[in-house]
């Protein structure tokens, strides 16, 4: 791995626990509210990581794509495909942690993601658009694609998924963060470009932001409940 790449990995950790110190300190100079100083500060830090990361990956975007990537119609296709093939997984992932391991439907961090977007909408973009960017270019091209390198698809796809799972703060559903990994990381394989994850890792989460707010709380309670009855039928339960 070059030492750009450690650069980024670097950058992502320090963006992610630079709210510990940063946070109360705007709300000490600033007159915001604790939640404020801490959604203000989470997303100048996610854009000011991205920043800094494009920037110390502008080599790799100025060597262009290998030679055997696909042609830009093939992304297309398999960007609406992946974004099929990634809640398909998600699904299959969903039903064995709630049948097999009787794991509750629902994400608390997913919950939280919408509970602070609903009380600060310019939040939705951390979710939606830079937080899959960031993603992408560590898990799959950074920490997937130095693995790849040196063994299988299987073992490198299976250790970048526990890491991109891990990383989310829900083991509880390391199944369904790991199987959408997989899928990422099964998408840039096939098409050597790794926009394409992006675009369906995007994609995902903009489909989760506007469902989610443009429901209340009880309709996606009620959802859930739904969910669980019809793979109760399913299951002959």
């Amino acid at each position: 791995m070059t030492k750009r790449y450690w650069y980024v990995i670097l950058t992502y950790i320090i963006m992610q626990f630079s709210g510990i110190i940063f946070a109360p300190l705007l709300y000490a100079l600033l007159p915001v509210t604790e939640d404020q100083a801490v959604v203000y500060w989470s997303i100048f830090s996610f854009i000011a990581g991205l920043a800094v990361v494009l920037l110390l990956m502008r080599p790799d975007m100025r060597t262009g794509n290998d030679r055997a990537a696909s042609d830009v119609g093939s992304a297309v296709l398999w960007s609406i495909g992946g974004v099929f093939m990634a809640y398909f997984s998600q699904a299959i992932a969903s039903f064995i942690e709630s049948e097999l391991f009787d794991i509750s439907i629902g994400s608390e961090n997913t919950q939280m993601i919408m509970d602070i977007s609903r009380t600060f909408p310019l939040f939705v973009i951390i979710p939606a658009l830079v937080a899959p960017i960031l993603e992408e270019i560590i898990f799959r091209k950074i920490i997937f694609g130095g693995l790849y390198k040196k063994m299988n698809f299987f073992i490198a796809a299976l250790l970048s998924s526990f890491i991109f799972a891990i990383i989310h703060g829900e083991p509880e559903h390391i199944l369904i963060y790991g199987s959408m990994g997989f899928v990422f990381a099964f998408l840039y394989v096939k098409t050597k470009r790794i926009i394409v994850p992006i675009i369906v890792h995007m994609s995902m989460n903009s489909i989760s932001v506007i469902v989610q707010l443009s429901l209340s709380p009880e309709d996606i309670e009620r959802m859930q409940k739904q969910l669980e009855q019809l793979q109760m039928i399913f299951i002959g339960g």
